[in-house]
């Protein structure tokens, strides 16, 4: 295995995407798919489920969506993607399908997470394709903006 590339100006932009999202009243995940020979971002997303009535409309799903339109390319072989939560099963599959080289993720989701809790997709037998996972990446941050949203959400006081 080489050495995985990081940069934390990736987790920092999945975080800004995550805080528009939380600022818009959706929960605060954030995504963008990373070349990591250029070190360019090639795509990015944030929860849209609510402003766009798609229940699919996850973070990584809307940056996944958006790196095979800029790159025309189905598979997204070679590319990072960086994640503010772990991704749930719907995700862990859209992945596996793209082919993503490496996932970086913040918060861990032990209720609805699907990489390193739950169902743990990628060791499942019928996946296709399991990327290089690393978890814990600006946790701190991750987790404790969705904590403020829920508590927020559970109060009333939405921002």
């Amino acid at each position: 295995m080489t050495q995985p590339f990081y940069s934390s100006s990736f987790m920092d932009r999945a975080l800004a995407l995550a805080e528009q999202a939380a600022g818009e009243g959706e929960v605060p995940v954030g995504a963008v798919v990373v070349d990591p020979v250029s070190r360019a971002i090639v795509a990015e997303g944030r929860n849209a489920m609510i402003r766009t009535g798609d229940p699919s409309a996850h973070a990584e799903m809307v940056a996944i969506r958006a790196a095979s339109a800029a790159t025309g390319r189905l598979r997204l072989d070679g590319l990072d993607l960086y994640v503010t939560l772990e991704p749930c099963t719907m995700c862990a599959g859209a992945i596996s399908l793209a082919r993503l080289r490496r996932v970086y993720y913040g918060a861990a989701d032990v209720k609805g997470g699907a990489v390193d809790h739950g169902v743990r997709f990628f060791a499942s037998p019928t996946c296709h394709h399991a990327p290089e996972v690393y978890g814990g990446i600006g946790e701190r941050r991750a987790a404790e903006m969705l904590r403020r949203f829920f508590q927020a959400r559970r109060t009333g006081h939405l921002e």
